[in-house]
């Protein structure tokens, strides 16, 4: 079986991008060939050293220009994964990768979501809401913020005493339990 190609692009901690990483040494199916950040300062470059994955740092004009698209191109990516990127992804990459790219939301699409949703501002509005629940959903990428094709998504239960913070920590966990399993049934 030929190894698919990943890319993993994050803007920040990237504790998302540590446990794909993670899940994925044991497999066989994927192999990661670049993490890339828009952030100089994002502490997803210590988890890809750690890891051995290439890390790459570029600008938000690099993305739009178009430069970021023809290297995932020359990489042979078959699949980008959005962990906590924050950037909105040019037309003509999703046009290049279509179906290819995937993102995860720390909120049950289609609510919470667009531009600006992203999160604390995502757990403050499910809070301000009163929401019974929260949750994550994981989809493919088009050209409009968190609009996708839904590929999986996972509830939990939300305590009117629940800050946002809290509410932070049960989406996040969610996120650790099942980004890693959701890529490796799509690939």
């Amino acid at each position: 079986m030929e190894k698919k190609r990943i890319v993993i692009l994050a803007s920040g901690g990237g504790s998302n991008a540590a446990k794909i990483l993670e899940y994925f040494q044991s497999k066989e199916q994927a192999e990661f060939v670049l993490v890339g950040s828009n952030r100089r300062e994002a502490g997803v470059a210590a988890h890809a050293k750690r890891f051995v994955v290439p890390m790459l740092f570029f600008t938000k004009a690099e993305m739009e220009e178009g430069q970021v698209q023809k290297l995932l191109q020359n990489l042979g990516t078959d699949l980008i994964v959005l962990a906590g990127f924050l950037l909105k992804i040019p037309e003509a990459l999703v046009e290049a990768f279509p179906n290819k790219i995937i993102n995860i939301h720390p909120a049950l699409l289609p609510k919470y979501g667009g531009n600006g949703m992203y999160g604390m501002n995502v757990h403050q509005a499910v809070k301000a809401a009163g929401e019974k629940e929260s949750g994550i959903t994981i989809h493919y990428v088009n050209q409009h913020y968190d609009e996708g094709q839904i590929i999986f998504q996972a509830t939990t239960a939300l305590e009117t005493s629940d800050t946002p913070e809290i509410i932070a920590k049960k989406v996040l966990a969610l996120e650790h339990e099942h980004f890693a399993k959701v890529i490796e049934s799509i690939l």
